[in-house]
């Protein structure tokens, strides 16, 4: 049996064609079924589903021979994870924002330490020491755009899409990050003891994300 770790929303419905390619369907709509393993349309194959930062975990553990997690959770989850292929899925950007009367290129050039709130503090952190910045970082988990509203924090970084969020709340984005997609991972003790399967699901995957590029 074949074990895939998908979180629900944009990753498990940018994946259905993924897994299509590779002659696999769900059985199961996750919306609207309570069940956290689904069957597949291939008998050895079963989708589990799983909050997305806890995909790098499942697949780490043994709980599933591979998953779809975002490069965001990945880096933040600090895996030593093998990520064969960028899927070129749930694609977006880390960023940086702030109010848009915050002045934050002068407060960055005049070394300034400045409050960053996010639930990325691996890559926030990384990202302003590479740049020399002073920062204290506040973790949240969720309602970002509320931290520099509130006086909580000077600058938020968080994952942008559209960007309409940020501009609701009188938000800009000042700085871009990194682009974001989701990325295959599979557990390495796995791809040696079920390598001719796992190794033929990785292929069609690929092609795929090569036929839709």
């Amino acid at each position: 049996m074949i074990t895939l770790a998908l979180s629900k929303g944009r990753i498990f419905e940018d994946s259905l064609p993924l897994l299509a390619a590779a002659g696999i369907e769900v059985l199961e709509d996750p919306e609207k079924s309570r069940k956290l393993i689904i069957g597949t349309t291939r008998p050895d194959v079963r989708v589990v589903l799983v909050r997305a930062s806890d995909v790098p975990t499942y697949v780490q553990h043994g709980g599933a021979d591979l998953g779809v997690a975002g490069l965001d959770v990945l880096l933040e989850h600090g895996d030593g994870l093998y990520r064969p292929l960028d899927l070129r899925i749930a694609r977006c950007r880390m960023s940086v924002a702030t109010r848009a009367d915050f002045d934050y290129a002068h407060a960055v050039r005049q070394g300034a330490r400045i409050r960053v709130a996010t639930k990325y503090t691996q890559i926030a952190r990384q990202h302003f020491a590479a740049k020399g910045v002073h920062v204290d970082l506040i973790k949240l988990y969720g309602s970002m755009e509320l931290a520099p509203l509130t006086g909580l924090a000077d600058a938020i970084v968080d994952l942008v899409s559209t960007g309409s969020t940020l501009k609701a709340n009188q938000l800009v984005e000042v700085e871009k990050i990194m682009d974001i997609s989701s990325r295959l991972v599979v557990n390495p003790a796995a791809l040696k003891l079920k390598r001719a399967p796992l190794r033929a699901l990785i292929d069609a995957f690929e092609q795929a994300v090569e036929s839709r590029a």
